[in-house]
């Protein structure tokens, strides 16, 4: 007897425990936050028949370039994208040469930003983009605040589900996903800064709005 009722209790633990019935739910919630950092990318560029005399030329560019850049320690610098390739002509035949050397500037300081994007002008350099954006603590802070908001949206929804159907739920999954937060400025508007004088970019901080998606499923049971 004490074998058989050893037995009986190993087959009711590995029974299957049946669940009731899954929901996709889907939610979500946004947050206003400030562009409070601005990431700028600068460049120069030139061509020639010979690479080495436009390398030297390029070079001496983003010499200057980082002389100036180092006396704004407002302003952070690190090298971008580097490029030589040959241009061709009739024939597929290598005409000339084009170098580009870039460098990505960073800063919360956008009216440090915006003066030194007019100087930069002033020694050959070119503005390929600028990205105003929040800086990383103030998307983390509204990320959070927004992902709060989009978690309490989808409770609600569920218990509305379950309310309605008259049954009691939990979570049986869950996905957390955040979207938003650059402002590029456009190309056509940062070529026209290409000015004779050493006049500010205009930049204005703005806002850019951060959003949280929650997606998931819930069980339903009695």
């Amino acid at each position: 007897m004490r074998r058989v009722s050893l037995v009986l209790a190993g087959y009711l633990l590995a029974s299957p425990v049946w669940a009731g019935p899954l929901i996709d739910l889907a939610a979500e919630a946004s947050r206003t936050a400030s562009n409070d950092q601005v990431r700028a990318v600068v460049y120069s560029e030139a061509q020639g028949s010979n690479p080495a005399d436009i390398a030297r030329q390029v070079n001496r560019d983003i010499d200057a370039a980082l002389q100036l850049i180092g006396s704004r320690p407002q302003v952070s610098v690190k090298s971008g994208n580097q490029s030589t390739y040959p241009v061709y002509g009739e024939k597929q035949k290598i005409e000339t040469w084009r170098m580009r050397s870039e460098l990505v500037l960073e800063s919360r300081d956008l009216a440090a930003v915006s003066h030194l994007i007019g100087e930069l002008q002033q020694r050959r350099l070119a503005v390929a983009q600028v990205v105003q954006m929040p800086s990383p603590e103030t998307r983390r802070r509204t990320e959070d605040d927004a992902t709060r908001d989009a978690i309490k949206a989808f409770q609600s929804r569920a218990e509305v589900i379950a309310s309605a159907l008259g049954k009691s739920w939990k979570i049986k999954q869950l996905t957390v996903a955040q979207q938003g937060g650059q402002v590029p400025m456009p190309v056509f508007r940062a070529a026209r800064m290409m000015a004779a004088d050493a006049a500010p970019a205009p930049l204005e901080a703005g806002e850019s709005l951060l959003t949280t998606q929650v997606s998931g499923q819930i069980e339903l049971n009695d």
